[in-house]
């Protein structure tokens, strides 16, 4: 049944997406005045996966005249989320998904077999790897599994001598300084987030205020546009602001359907983060986002997108909701998944102060969209430019070698890249810059 589903789903797809108009490229939505076309509704939407192989016989990444890219760590076991520590450690995450979610729809079964192709043979560890370079190489040498068997972790981050870590439901702390290999205990529960059964958006980011006195998790929606119920979105699609060491939570911003790269900017003080938006609405609907997020602020998910513009498909109408919703700042076009962000510091140049943003890449679209590592340059605290392609060529013939997920910067302003599909965590680097020795 399945098999016949996704057969008949694809050629529709493709049929659909033949009499539709020719497609606008990528570079027409990014920044602040993206096109938005007319919005298509499909019985299966544009679907297309680039089939993950890895990398072979010394294959990377390329990157700018003026950089150097390197495997700092291979062999992982499906990283997300990497953390860069004061003394030169990295932590890694390897996480999956809880896999409770229910196929409520024929459509949804068709949807898990497209998506699930888009992931390699690798069985995710979720587990936080240490990973140390002991000898300045650039290549970690060393590497402990820092805490194991955890339930789905994603977010990470380290203050005030705690190590704090996103499960798909709550925050856990640990103490912690860097320089340990290892931690004990279960940790401490700071605080329950919403987890399973159907936990459509499992991953759960966070980030440390710069004082350390609060948390900030990114929650995602339950749904694609609340096909499970409002009441399956309670206390989803916001980010949450976590009071510490209490674990008193309340909502900080809402209308944010999938929030992650949750990362304060250090010019402005400001909190930024990566949105993935809504899916079915055609190849170019709707553009994913990076915006800075205003406390209050409600963003429009699940009744409206870019701020005024209606999605038909949610009823009841909220024409009240729609009213408060404001755009983001900053399109990244559409569908390309961003899942990390980090701000470059001052040794990168003319980069210095632009965000680095790992894109997942698309599944939602004929044509393949992001599966890179974007820039985007700031002035003032500021987006002031369109997207750069900094770190490309994980994508190739249709085929992933990788799929980039979180971005960190390191002590030593070296960017460090988690590779779900490769399962490298790669070191990204001024040419001649000198790696640290961790420990």
């Amino acid at each position: 049944m399945t098999r016949a589903l996704l057969i008949a789903a694809s050629g529709l797809a493709l049929a659909l997406a033949g009499c539709s108009k020719p497609p606008f490229t990528p570079d027409k939505q990014y920044g602040s005045g993206a096109r938005l076309p007319d919005p298509v509704q499909y019985l299966f939407p544009p679907m297309g996966i680039a089939k993950p192989i890895g990398w072979k016989n010394g294959e990377m990444p390329k990157v700018p005249a003026g950089f150097t890219i390197q495997p700092f760590a291979t062999g992982l076991h499906t990283p997300r989320r990497v953390l860069a520590l004061a003394n030169g450690d990295v932590l890694a995450v390897e996480s999956s998904g809880p896999g409770t979610e229910p196929a409520l729809r024929p459509k949804d079964i068709v949807f898990g077999i497209v998506i699930g192709k888009a992931h390699g043979p690798t069985k995710a560890g979720n587990d936080v790897v240490l990973l140390r370079d002991t000898d300045g190489d650039g290549k970690a040498d060393q590497r402990n599994v820092l805490i194991p068997k955890l339930f789905s972790p994603f977010g990470i981050a380290v203050s005030n001598g705690k190590l704090y870590v996103g499960e798909t439901d709550g925050i856990r702390e640990w103490d912690f300084a860097p320089g340990q290999t290892s931690v004990s205990g279960p940790g401490r529960l700071v605080t329950e987030l919403p987890g399973p059964p159907i936990d459509h958006h499992w991953t759960k980011d966070i980030v440390v205020s710069p004082d350390g006195s609060k948390l900030y998790a990114g929650v995602g929606s339950n749904s694609n546009i609340v096909e499970n119920g409002l009441e399956a979105e309670k206390d989803r699609a916001l980010i949450f602001e976590v009071e510490l060491p209490s674990g008193a939570k309340r909502p900080f911003a809402t209308g944010l359907r999938n929030p992650n790269g949750l990362t304060f900017n250090p010019e402005t003080g400001e909190l930024w983060a990566v949105i993935n938006e809504r899916d079915e609405l055609g190849n170019n609907l709707v553009p994913d986002y990076l915006t800075s997020v205003k406390e209050g602020a409600f963003y429009g998910w699940p009744w409206s997108y870019y701020g005024a513009n209606v999605d038909v498909r949610v009823k009841p109408a909220r024409p009240d909701k729609v009213r408060q919703a404001i755009p983001p700042d900053y399109s990244l076009s559409s569908h390309v998944a961003p899942l990390g962000l980090a701000f470059a510091p001052a040794n990168w140049g003319s980069y210095a102060g632009g965000a680095f943003i790992g894109e997942h890449g698309s599944w939602d679209r004929t044509v393949f969209n992001g599966y890179e590592v974007a820039f985007v340059p700031f002035s003032g605290g500021r987006p002031s430019g369109p997207v750069q392609h900094f770190a490309t060529g994980f994508i190739a013939d249709g085929k992933a070698h990788g799929r980039p997920v979180g971005v960190t910067f390191g002590p030593d302003g070296a960017l460090y890249v988690a590779d779900d599909v490769g399962d490298v965590v790669w070191r990204i680097s001024p040419t001649g810059a000198k790696p640290p020795v961790g420990g």
